[in-house]
């Protein structure tokens, strides 16, 4: 139940978002709950392997580095959600990115038990 209440929240904070930045585009909320859905996987599976081949240049930059992966995540999922989920640049998807994860940190946070 509470992966699918996370999932739910998560597709509003994502239809939210792209309702309010100028560089962010979904086309509807079926496709928000989709890109919540294809974001949580990239996290789950491509998101570690970037982050252990970018141990380096993390240590380098004390850390900030893990926004750029973030950045990368997010124009990954816009690249396979298609047209249903459209990303300007690397810029919008991270401000997109942080966004996403400082509201979802918030509203996980009020939600948790």
């Amino acid at each position: 139940m509470s992966f699918i209440v996370n999932l739910f929240v998560s597709a509003l904070v994502v239809f939210g978002l792209a309702n309010i930045l100028p560089g962010v585009s979904v086309s509807g909320f079926g496709s928000a709950i989709l890109v919540a859905v294809v974001i949580g996987f990239l996290n789950a599976f491509i998101r570690p392997i970037l982050g252990f081949l970018s141990i380096p240049i993390t240590i380098l930059t004390l850390g900030l580095f893990s926004f750029v992966i973030t950045a990368v995540i997010i124009l990954l999922a816009s690249a396979i959600m298609g047209d249903s989920f459209h990303v300007d640049g690397f810029w919008y998807a991270l401000l997109f990115g942080v966004a996403l994860g400082i509201v979802n940190s918030l509203v996980g946070g009020l939600l948790s038990d």
